[in-house]
């Protein structure tokens, strides 16, 4: 396997026969036997002319016998190797070699966040070029109302909107009552149980009953509107419209932004209603306060003004759900990881914009004192 001559503290190592894992035992016992006979010579020079056969296994060991010379500071001279194993050979140098540094962290942080600032610029640019490309569509679409695809925005309608009803309902049910719950539950220690009425009125009809809507809106409908655009992008159906000659923000976009438009605000109703119900029941069960006392009391704490600060928001917020869902959905790649990226994106991002609209519009109805 190996033979070794040592002249004026030069060694020579000739390796011979087959350097494969048939015979790994005798190989490493022969390396290591090696390595501690002679651990500090001068030189070293290995021959390699005899081997007849060599696989990873022996590469491997030459690479480790090589080493462990090179770690004494001398650098083994390799000749007689034959040209089909160069390579291999090579790879096993490749191994075990140290990364190179990792860069600073701050470093590594500052460029970070040159790109997160970067793609967001790119994102609101886009968000905006997508928007002037609705609104012209919709101006298309009224200068020609034939074009426009009732039946579609009809089947989206029922999906979003209809469809929505049973677990809009559930949820908003569900938070009247934590929130009429949570207030008696505190109120009760100053002996004022019958404000509750005015806080879930206020809460539920000016700020939570669209912004839960919203979000839900956002997580089912959102999401549903990328994957379907993104998987029929996916497939080239796109790249077809626009080949047959149709703008595919007017025949896709524009029938799906309306449908949530138009069922966003219902959608609100339908849960401001449900929330007052269920904050109603845990008020009459948990906190005695009859039905008559709370729809009396109701009546006081709150007027027109309020109901109408959480529809106006409604169709806003429905557009931008649409326009993030939509853009996404016409962003995605090739690939299902596109697809699975842009969908998460499409529901954070809406969320996101749909929580800044609602401060925003907070403020301002405060400024006009509404």
């Amino acid at each position: 396997m190996i033979s070794v001559h040592s002249q004026d503290d030069l060694l020579t190592v000739a390796g011979r026969g087959a350097w494969t894992s048939e015979y790994a035992d005798e190989l490493e016992q022969a390396v290591d036997d090696t390595v501690s006979t002679y651990a500090h010579p001068k030189g070293v020079e290995i021959d390699l002319a005899a081997v007849e056969r060599m696989d990873t296994f022996g590469a491997l060991l030459f690479e480790r016998l090589k080493r462990s010379w090179k770690d004494s500071g001398i650098e083994p001279q390799v000749k007689g190797l034959a040209p089909r194993y160069t390579v291999l050979i090579e790879e096993m140098g490749r191994t075990g070699q140290e990364p190179p540094p990792p860069a600073r962290r701050h470093e590594a942080i500052l460029e970070r966040f040159g790109h997160e600032t970067v793609n967001v610029a790119a994102d609101a640019a886009a968000l905006l070029n997508f928007v002037g490309a609705s609104v012209a569509a919709m101006g298309r679409v009224l200068l020609r109302p034939r074009s426009f695809r009732f039946t579609a925005m009809v089947n989206q309608l029922d999906r979003v909107g209809f469809r929505a009803v049973p677990i809009i309902v559930l949820i908003t049910f569900l938070i009247g009552c934590i929130l009429a719950q949570q207030g008696i539950f505190n109120f009760r220690r100053f002996g004022a149980d019958i404000y509750v009425v005015d806080m879930v009125g206020v809460l539920v009809l000016r700020e939570l009953g669209v912004l839960i809507v919203a979000i839900m809106i956002a997580g089912r409908s959102g999401s549903a509107y990328t994957a379907e655009l993104g998987s029929m992008r996916m497939r080239e159906e796109i790249d077809a419209l626009r080949v047959m000659g149709f703008d595919p923000v007017e025949v896709l976009v524009v029938p799906r932004l309306l449908a949530l438009i138009i069922a966003l605000p219902l959608l609100t109703f339908i849960g401001s209603m449900s929330s007052l119900l269920g904050a109603g029941l845990v008020s009459w069960g948990y906190g005695g306060i009859t039905p008559e006392v709370f729809l009396n009391r109701l009546k006081g704490a709150i007027d027109m003004d309020q109901f109408n600060v959480g529809m106006i928001k409604a169709p806003f917020m429905a557009a931008t759900i649409g326009i993030v869902a939509c853009l996404e959905g016409l962003r995605v790649g090739g690939s299902a990881e596109s697809l699975g990226a842009h969908t998460t994106a499409s529901v954070v991002k809406a969320i996101f914009l749909v929580i800044v609209m609602d401060g925003v519009f907070a403020m301002f109805f405060a400024a006009i004192d509404m």
